[in-house]
């Protein structure tokens, strides 16, 4: 069984719930929360992308195309939350995510 189809479906449902937390704590509609859940999934998409890269590379798929997702993940951290650059980095994340997801199926 190949396991990087599984794997490249749950990091784009981490990354999809990690986009709608943001979203909301970007909005306010989560004033009360936390960020923490917000940083774990965060981490949880990270890990999630090098496991998928490794899968890929394993499987002799074109694991270089996750390469721009992990990067712009990488960068993330040093943006700061609420400002414009950080959502615009979320969103080239996301989007380097699914072009790389689409070309190492």
């Amino acid at each position: 069984m190949n396991w990087l189809h599984p794997a490249l479906l749950l990091t784009g449902v981490l990354l999809t719930a990690l986009s709608l937390l943001g979203l909301s704590l970007q909005l306010g509609w989560r004033r009360s929360a936390s960020r923490r859940p917000h940083h774990i999934l965060f981490f949880a998409v990270c890990a999630g992308v090098v496991i998928c890269l490794a899968l890929a590379f394993a499987a002799g798929r074109r694991w270089w195309a996750l390469l721009p997702a992990l990067a712009l993940l990488l960068l993330m951290p040093r943006t700061r939350p609420g400002r414009a650059r950080h959502w615009r980095l979320a969103l080239a994340c996301a989007l380097a995510y699914g072009l790389g997801a689409w070309w190492a199926w």
